[in-house]
């Protein structure tokens, strides 16, 4: 493992990968749809080159995770990552069609989506006993995802939407030269003759079935958020305030989320932000007409978001042994934030229509809200208590 007098240093590296990789989720999410529309593209085409970030991010992490606890290089499996996916970034500067874009897409995304469950895996490691530390440096990649949403709709509004890959040019670069120093932990790898099949116990499996069922909730967030704040009478400046807001409830949630772990624990903390999260989709069901209501339940993102993902990697990182971390933290990304928000944010888009069922779309997320709370009351309290050592699943 990394010698103590090297673990501050390491933190400050994976504070800028961190930074740098949700930097680039910052310019992805909001604005790449505007790209392609500048580029001539139809609805239904940016629709489906958006679903190719989806799909990836699905598949890429587990393949990667695979071949990190194989392995245990994962260190260096962020570095050529981060390189691959600066490299065949430059395909996006060039102008063309649809099929070249979703070869692209596809591409470029496979190594970037990869990246995220190994530097999880390595933050806890590098972390050991100070584990609860965790949201200090988790928080760094909220601060790359504020600073580029608005940084990047400024630039987008003074240059035009084509200013977008040399934005993402530049972030890669970033990404890659924050990547290059990190220290390789040494990780005693199981010959494959003697490596357990992985398993998932009861309560990993509970546990996946809440974290994607409460995604499934976030998909009217994260699909049409600002659309329902325009129709509502909104401005798109104002509604970009309001998700600058819920980013800036988050960070603070992610100073404090160590100390609350500690002292009340994973299901508890995922029991009552989970709770939250069925409030805050009802407020913007029924008070999104009101100033006060629209701002806390932006101000409960800091629940919905950030204890709740703060406590989730912590129970991945105790409910597998070190030779299955990467394949953990992996599946909870692929099957939360992947499968769970890809089929949130098509069944919303269905229950949407023409704009007439948009309060029902948050009337849904609030019962899989509630799902995924009793899917959390399932999960035996036994198996997410904080720990430094970890249980094999």
């Amino acid at each position: 493992m990394i010698q103590p007098k090297n673990t501050e240093q390491q933190l400050r590296w994976l504070c800028a990968c961190y930074f740098f990789f949700f930097s680039i989720l910052g310019i992805m999410v909001p604005y790449l749809g505007v790209f392609f529309d500048s580029r001539g593209f139809n609805a239904q085409e940016i629709g489906f080159l958006l679903a190719i970030l989806m799909g990836t991010r699905i598949i890429a992490p587990n393949i990667w995770a695979a071949v990190a606890d194989r392995t245990g290089m994962r260190a260096e499996l962020v570095k050529i990552g981060a390189g691959a996916a600066a490299l065949s970034y430059l395909s996006f500067f060039y102008d063309g069609g649809l099929i070249y874009l979703a070869i692209s897409l596809t591409v470029y995304t496979f190594f970037w989506n990869a990246i995220l469950a190994q530097l999880e895996v390595i933050t806890l490691e590098t972390l050991g006993d100070n584990a609860a530390r965790y949201g200090a440096v988790r928080s760094w990649g909220s601060v790359g995802y504020i600073v580029l949403v608005i940084g990047a709709g400024f630039a987008i509004e003074q240059l035009g939407a084509q200013i977008l890959p040399y934005i993402g040019m530049a972030l890669f670069i970033g990404m890659l030269a924050c990547a290059l120093p990190l220290q390789v932990n040494s990780v005693a790898v199981q010959p494959i003759v003697k490596r357990p099949p992985l398993r998932l116990n009861r309560a990993v499996i509970w546990f996946l079935v809440s974290a994607m069922l409460l995604q499934m909730s976030a998909g009217p967030f994260y699909g049409f958020f600002v659309l329902y704040l325009k129709q509502a009478g909104y401005t798109e400046t104002v509604a970009g305030v309001f998700v600058a807001l819920g980013v800036v409830a988050e960070i603070v949630m992610f100073m404090y989320a160590p100390k609350l772990l500690g002292r009340f624990g994973v299901k508890l903390l995922l029991l009552i932000s989970v709770a939250l999260t069925v409030v805050r989709w009802l407020l913007l069901a029924f008070g999104v007409d009101s100033l006060l209501w629209l701002s806390l339940s932006q101000l409960l993102h800091a629940f919905t978001f950030g204890l709740t993902h703060a406590a989730s990697i912590q129970f991945v990182h105790k409910n597998f042994n070190i030779s299955r971390r990467s394949q953990g933290q992996a599946l909870y990304a692929s099957l939360s934030f992947g499968v769970g928000g890809s089929i949130g944010t098509w069944l919303c888009g269905m229950i949407w229509g023409d704009g007439t069922g948009a309060q029902m779309t948050w009337v849904f997320a609030a019962c899989c809200a509630v799902l995924s709370m009793l899917a959390v009351l399932l999960i035996p309290t036994s198996h997410t208590k904080i720990k430094r050592e970890a249980s094999s699943a």
